[in-house]
């Protein structure tokens, strides 16, 4: 344990990358894939004895580190990692270059899930598990890394209930003199991993016991807990409904951090009264409703309104896609399908995009602003309502309240103006690679929310991300690491007073 907290979370994460790697390895052997079983396993090998060299040559000496240490390993991690994590693809997949490879692996460890391999037969099975697996621990990292790493410096969304604006609480500052970050992401890890895995297994044997075949269900179970939607098939679920219940019901856990953990900076509420719950519960009971009546109208247009089953297989294609989008997972429903041509309606892409900008809960594998900023500023909205007819009121609901309607609220919406011009200069950069408006605002969309398959199905025509000028694939990569590591974290390191802790 020592000789692990010495060494650089960077090293470490190569470590773990590169022992993943025999997880393909093997499955090429039971598939009876030798070519492919050994290119992982050789390049396992290869970066494996890499990373203990590194390791050796990088150990510091003992004593704490420092937050924006692991600040900047995740950053480090995001831009470097994918490398040596696209090394097997570019070998196993001989047609591709360096570029998409790295798109490909920074898409997937970003659990953004855009993918550059159109026809995906012409990769190997082996290949498809090395994607699903990196989005896997890409989700892992974010889960864990968001808890030991941001939740310290306020960052990740935990800003908004700091007690403090712009610092921590006395209470957090006397917790991090005593508590080194190394050995606090080592102690998260060793308690979300189990959960994490669990989930994942238990996901796999549901889907397994209703009828999938065991390589399906694991990239299907794996991709719903990263929020990734990796799969090695098209992103629309043609599952069954049984299988499509399962994977629903395990959205919950983007929704919140209290699915898996205690809130450590608020008094622990029961779970339906978490905000973040509430949120995401009226989101899913009123907008499924409004699009299921939406297709009302459309099929009663078309004298198709009388059929129950389509109306009510609309109802749950409508309901489930909205959760997929929510969560940033980007799955679409079969029934998704049978809603549009049930009701001769286009689809709704601007619903599905605000959608995944809303983003799932703080501290989770979602993407997107998440749900506890959009809470903080609708909380706010209503008090100043409430102030222009009451000017001299007094607001309630206890000091907790009043601070996520006060300094939550002013936090929560300098991040919404990062992310609007974040949005805003990512789309401008695609436009002038040459791309029309609407396939750079989509692709912006995509790259900022961490949400790649909304460029196949939020517009009327998909688009390709094979088909893009490289300059518009690096526009998207930097996207997708400025989604996942959120602007706010990425100024923080930028703010003199963190390098002094």
């Amino acid at each position: 344990m020592r000789w692990f907290l010495r060494l650089p979370l960077f090293v470490v994460l190569m470590g773990l990358g590169a022992g993943a790697m025999i997880l393909p390895a093997l499955f090429g052997l039971a598939v009876r894939d030798y070519a492919t079983a050994r290119i992982f396993l050789y390049t396992a090998l290869l970066l494996i004895g890499l990373t203990g060299l590194v390791g050796l040559a990088t150990q510091r000496p003992p004593g704490p580190t420092r937050p924006h240490n692991q600040l900047m390993a995740l950053v480090a991690a995001f831009v470097f990692l994918p490398v040596m994590l696209a090394a097997p693809v570019v070998q196993a997949v001989p047609d591709t270059t360096l570029l998409n490879a790295y798109f490909e692996m920074l898409s997937s460890l970003t659990t953004t899930g855009a993918t550059v391999f159109e026809t995906q037969d012409r990769l190997p099975d082996a290949v498809h598990l090395w994607r699903v697996l990196v989005g896997w621990l890409g989700g892992a990292l974010m889960w864990i890394a968001a808890i030991a790493v941001l939740a310290p410096v306020d960052l990740g969304g935990y800003e908004v209930t700091a007690r403090l604006s712009g610092a921590r609480s006395l209470q957090n500052q006397q917790i991090q003199r005593i508590a080194d970050p190394a050995e606090r992401l080592i102690s998260f890890a060793l308690a979300f991993a189990p959960i994490y895995g669990f989930l994942t297994m238990l996901l796999w044997v549901i889907l397994i016991l209703t009828g999938q075949p065991p390589f399906l269900a694991i990239s299907y179970a794996m991709s719903t807990l990263a929020t990734s939607g990796i799969l090695p098939v098209t992103h629309t679920l043609d599952l069954g409904f049984p299988s499509e219940v399962a994977i629903f019901l395990f959205f919950y856990f983007a929704l919140s951090r209290r699915t898996f953990s205690t809130d450590q900076r608020r008094d622990n509420l029961p779970i339906f009264q978490d905000p973040e719950i509430r949120l995401a519960g009226i989101i899913l009971l009123v907008l499924p409703v409004l699009l299921f009546l939406r297709h009302w109208i459309g099929a009663s247009e078309v004298a198709e309104g009388e059929d129950l089953r389509s109306a009510a297989r609309a109802l749950w294609g409508s309901l489930f896609s909205v959760a997929s989008f929510l969560t940033t997972t980007g799955f679409e429903s079969a029934d998704w399908q049978l809603a549009r041509n049930w009701s001769g309606l286009r689809t709704p892409g601007l619903i599905l995009m605000g959608l995944a900008i809303l983003g799932g809960g703080v501290a989770t594998t979602a993407g997107g602003i998440k749900l506890l900023r959009v809470f903080a500023l609708y909380k706010h909205g209503m008090r100043e309502i409430e102030r222009l007819v009451h000017p001299s009121s007094v607001g309630g609901s206890g000091l907790a309240a009043r601070q996520i309607r006060r300094q939550g609220a002013q936090i929560a919406w300098i991040f919404f103006m990062l992310f609007a011009m974040s949005l805003a200069a990512i789309t401008t950069a695609l436009a002038l690679s040459g791309l029309t408006f609407e396939a750079a605002i989509s692709l912006s969309i995509a790259g900022l929310t961490n949400t790649g398959p909304i460029a196949q199905i939020a517009l009327d025509s998909p688009i390709s991300y094979a088909v893009l000028p490289d300059m518009a694939k690096i526009v998207l990569m930097v996207a997708m690491v400025m989604g996942r590591l959120e602007m706010l974290a990425i100024i923080a390191l930028l703010n003199p007073n963190l390098w002094r802790r």
